[in-house]
Order: structure tokens, then C-alpha cells, then sequence
């Protein structure tokens, strides 16, 4: 009896231990995984659907201003935020018409993350990605520069509330380490320019 007196509190003392242990981390990863999470853009389609109601399931399609709308909950903003948080806010507002409603929101079609690769390369056009690349995937992607680009002066064009801007990418620093911050991670709707 002793034996399991003494054993009690030890055995209490680590599971309290590996408890809060596994949820510390479990919630630190939960936030890295919503960190790296797809961001919504205008022209996604999302499948919508919430349990037992069938009246409630549809294709959404994300506006151009960055909004979605849904029977009774009216317009929402989508454009820059996770699936997980798009879920939660139509969960939220539901609950007013469905008691504990179950929604579900899935990426049907990701048509919003556009980049656009133009001049001396060898696949010039327009590629949708699923997660943000960077100006030498892109570069890459577009199946890398003819030999008579000049690939130190290649720009990204960038619009952003409404105004423009150039921004320079110089090849040959990026590609010997140097000045490694100009491979920016593109935007939707950036465009690369290669002379």
C-alpha cells in the first residue's frame, strides 16, 4: 500500500506533465500550420456546405473585391484569409439562424493566385500557383531566360492600392548569394518583366 502511495503522485506529476506538454505543442503547431495556410484570392471557388442542411451547400465563388456571399449570412471578406478562418466566420454568423451549426469549407478551385511572366524567358503566360513563389521559382517555372535577356535588369511590376510600381531583380547577385532579399515573394497579380 505504501508502494502505491509513494507511485500516486509521481505518476499524477507526469501525466499532468506530458499533458500540458502536448497541448503547448500541438497549439504552437496548430498557429505555424495557420501561418503557413493558403491565402483566399479573388476568382477561388470554395465548396461550402454545412451538415444537415441541405440548403446550405453550394459552390462560393471569391469576388473580385475579395468577398464572398452565402444565404443568410449576407457578404463576407474572404480575399487574404485562411479556409479555417473563413469557416469560423460563417460558423459564427450561422449560429444566430442554426443552433451549433457544422460548416465545412473546402478549396474547390484555386483561380486567384495569378502571377504573369513576361518577355525573353521561354514560357511566357500566366501561372496559378496554390502558395506563394518567389521571383527565381517563377523564373524557373516560365522554363528560365532565352540567352539574349538581360537578366539584370529584370522587374516586377507590383499594383497596389491602386498604384503601380517597378521593383528591380538583378539575376547574377541573387544567383551568387548576393543581395538575396530582392527574390521577393510574388503577389497575386505581379507580373515579371524580362527584358
Amino acid at each position: 500500500m505504501n508502494a502505491a502511495r509513494s507511485f500516486l503522485p509521481s505518476w499524477l506529476a507526469i501525466t499532468a506533465a506530458f499533458t500540458l506538454g502536448t497541448s503547448f505543442f500541438s497549439g504552437s503547431n496548430a498557429h505555424a500550420d495557420e501561418a503557413g495556410a493558403y491565402r483566399l484570392q479573388p476568382g477561388d471557388i470554395l465548396i461550402v456546405s454545412v451538415w444537415k442542411e441541405t440548403d446550405l451547400q453550394s459552390e462560393v465563388l471569391v469576388r473580385p473585391d475579395g468577398g464572398l456571399s452565402f444565404p443568410l449570412v449576407g457578404d463576407l471578406a474572404a480575399a487574404g484569409k485562411s479556409v479555417e478562418q473563413v469557416r469560423t466566420q460563417l460558423q459564427e454568423r450561422l449560429v444566430k439562424y442554426i443552433p451549433d451549426p457544422v460548416v465545412t469549407v473546402a478549396v474547390k478551385q484555386i483561380g486567384g493566385n495569378r502571377v504573369y511572366v513576361l518577355g525573353k524567358v521561354n514560357r511566357a503566360g500566366e501561372f496559378t500557383f496554390s502558395q506563394p513563389v518567389d521571383v527565381m521559382q517563377a523564373l524557373s517555372l516560365a522554363g528560365g531566360a532565352t540567352p539574349f535577356a538581360a537578366l539584370d535588369d529584370i522587374q516586377i511590376l507590383r499594383r497596389e492600392q491602386g498604384k503601380q510600381t517597378a521593383l528591380r531583380f538583378r539575376y547574377s547577385d541573387v544567383q551568387a548569394g548576393r543581395k538575396l532579399e530582392q527574390n521577393i515573394l510574388l503577389k497575386s497579380g505581379d507580373t515579371v518583366v524580362v527584358p
